[in-house]
């Protein structure tokens, strides 16, 4: 009996965020939940019956704060699973009061990221380009570690 739409779905942004949260704790960065699913538990079945503003910015909560051990700087970071490889900005429904943030897109080929601000500039991660996690600068993360996280993103994602 196949899955409802919505649990694959989610089962795979759960798994896909989980992939970061431990390549970032790899790295020796503290790694906060931030999220609505997280930080208010059970809002995500209230959003989807509401809106307004209150429910727009409780959607928009990026799914972690992550701090550099090295520099004690704080980070938003958003995580996304898209089997295509492809996000833009038109994927972020409504305002995002977040503008610092990182979007983070796994996919079984490879871990992609690009700002927000990036992302608003319009540029965008497609299956093609070249914003892979390993060549950002400003997150300062391990290439081989990266590499060795996207291998086991393409293990959890072959198939499914």
């Amino acid at each position: 009996m196949p899955l409802p739409t919505f649990s694959e779905n989610s089962i795979k942004g759960r798994v896909a965020e989980t992939i970061i949260q431990e390549l970032f704790l790899a790295h020796g960065f503290n790694v906060f939940h931030y999220g609505m699913e997280r930080s208010i538990p059970g809002i995500a079945q209230l959003t989807r019956k509401t809106s307004g503003p209150v429910n727009d910015r409780i959607r928009s909560m990026p799914d972690f704060v992550v701090q550099d051990p090295r520099n004690k700087r704080l980070h938003f970071v958003e995580v996304k699973y898209r089997s295509s490889g492809a996000f833009g900005i038109e994927d972020i429904k409504g305002d995002y009061p977040w503008p610092h943030a990182f979007f983070i897109v796994v996919s079984k080929e490879h871990i992609k990221c690009l700002t927000y601000k990036q992302l608003t500039a319009g540029k965008a991660i497609s299956p093609t380009c070249n914003n892979l996690l390993i060549v950002r600068k400003d997150l300062d993360l391990d290439r081989k570690l990266i590499v060795q996280f996207g291998q086991l993103a393409k293990r959890f994602f072959t198939g499914v």
